[in-house]
């Protein structure tokens, strides 16, 4: 580590095979905490370059509790945080929407990071009980189509790195690799991200997995569909940039999109929303982003149609009964 340091600290860039055997190394107690801090330090003084993210992705995807979903087709909607927004769990209950609207969901996901309640915190909340029984799951997408993936019981490496992370109490490339190490690695994702720079890496990295994919970033600095303004989409087949109005959708306020403080409020807006009783701008930025990932899964239909599928979903409540399944 010392070494790795060394260059580092003469502003030199790891190799992807380098960057794994890295994080490799400190993912198994190799390294104490201050070299550790020290590591991740370098990364907030400079921007993380691409094959470093790939080769952090390669360890952690290697040292991770896989699961096997037999090439069934399915999706994971999950943003990176960090964008200090503090909205409420929007692709938690998009993902709902999207099982409801009948497609299997494999969400990744794990406690708040730019918002003060998480999917992880809010699924608790609301009963969900974690596992990282690969047969409990597949039961679960198939009475519900949707199963969620907390992802401390799914990368128990990482707990090297807890403390370190919490006593830094920044925002650090561990938040980059989130939505990238899913252990079902599913056919299809849909990503928000904080930044350009990391939806250009995301883009990068999913076209050489082969992958389905779309990732979106508003231009405001939201990660996700946010409908307050213009946002960034890149998909295997295009970039483009739209507006709410593409979407058939109001654009709204950040106000609009506040996602509470506790547990209990983020768990009232989830329940409000998949029981029809949430606001106008809480049902349209929860369509538009299950409408985005619908399209994901079938992008030979219109934005339109996908994203009237989401309307659908909600209005009839299938998304509440397949939520309402999972719990049960």
């Amino acid at each position: 580590m010392k070494q790795i340091l060394s260059r580092l600290y003469e502003h030199d860039r790891l190799s992807r095979e380098e960057a794994r055997q890295a994080l490799l190394q400190i993912s198994l107690g190799k390294h104490n905490h201050i070299q550790v801090a020290s590591f991740i330090t370098v990364f907030q003084m400079r921007s993380v370059a691409i094959q470093e993210l790939q080769g952090f992705r390669d360890a952690l995807l290697e040292l991770c509790v896989p699961v096997n979903l037999n090439g069934m087709e399915a999706i994971d909607i999950v943003g990176t945080g960090g964008d200090a927004k503090n909205t409420f769990n929007v692709s938690t209950l998009s993902a709902v929407v999207v099982a409801g609207a009948g497609y299997k969901v494999v969400k990744h996901g794990s406690y708040g990071v730019s918002s003060a309640v998480g999917s992880s915190n809010v699924l608790m909340a609301m009963g969900y009980e974690f596992t990282s029984d690969e047969e409990q799951l597949k039961q679960q997408l198939g009475r519900s189509n949707i199963c969620f993936l907390h992802a401390p019981l799914f990368h128990p490496a990482l707990k090297e790195v807890v403390p370190v992370r919490k006593q830094l109490g920044v925002k650090t490339f561990f938040n980059m690799l989130g939505p990238l190490v899913n252990p079902a690695q599913p056919s299809h994702q849909l990503f928000g991200t904080f930044s350009q720079e990391l939806a250009r890496m995301y883009q990068y990295i999913m076209q050489e997995t082969g992958r389905q994919f779309a990732i979106v970033y508003s231009l405001d600095g939201y990660d996700e569909v946010s409908l307050t303004g213009p946002f960034k989409l890149r998909t295997n087949e295009r970039d483009v940039i739209l507006t709410p109005e593409d979407l058939g959708k109001t654009q709204w306020g950040q106000d609009d999109l506040y996602g509470g403080e506790t547990e209990e409020e983020a768990a009232a807006i989830f329940r409000n929303v998949l029981n029809n009783e949430g606001s106008p701008a809480q049902f349209d930025v929860v369509t538009a982003n299950a409408g985005l990932a619908i399209h994901c899964l079938k992008p030979e239909q219109s934005m339109e149609d996908c994203m009237a599928e989401a309307r659908e979903s909600l209005l009839s409540k299938r998304a509440l009964q397949a939520f309402k399944n999972l719990i049960n």
